[in-house]
């Protein structure tokens, strides 16, 4: 079994700035693509920012210059760091990674169980 899960959400001001953390658990043999997508009330869930295993990142044009996500491959862990947020920017963050199974040596999609995120005017 694999696990993620998130933390750092909250509640911050326009402007301020939060660090979302994922950490994966459980039976990892190495994780591909990291990522982080985020779902606002009433609307689909749409990508934040990417990270694959050699650090090559993917932004949405959204947060171009805002947001930054990073790895620690020896933890597992992907990070967003969101500074100059907006009230746009209000939602439920959820982390996702592309496991490859120590067990079944099957890659796998995995998502945590999401991190509320407000910000408000």
């Amino acid at each position: 079994q694999v696990q993620l899960v998130e933390s750092g959400g909250g509640l911050v001001q326009a402007g301020g700035s939060l660090r979302l953390s994922c950490a994966g658990s459980g039976s990892i043999f190495s994780i591909n693509a990291m990522g982080w997508y985020r779902q606002a009330p009433g609307k689909q869930r749409d990508l934040v920012a990417t990270i694959t295993s050699g650090g090559t990142t993917n932004y949405a044009d959204s947060v171009k210059g805002r947001f930054t996500i990073s790895r620690d491959n020896a933890k597992n862990t992907v990070y967003l760091q969101m500074n100059s947020l907006k009230p746009e920017d209000t939602a439920v963050y959820y982390c996702n990674a592309e496991v490859l199974h120590s067990r079944t040596l099957r890659l796998t999609d995995v998502w945590g169980q999401g991190t509320q995120v407000t910000v408000s005017s």
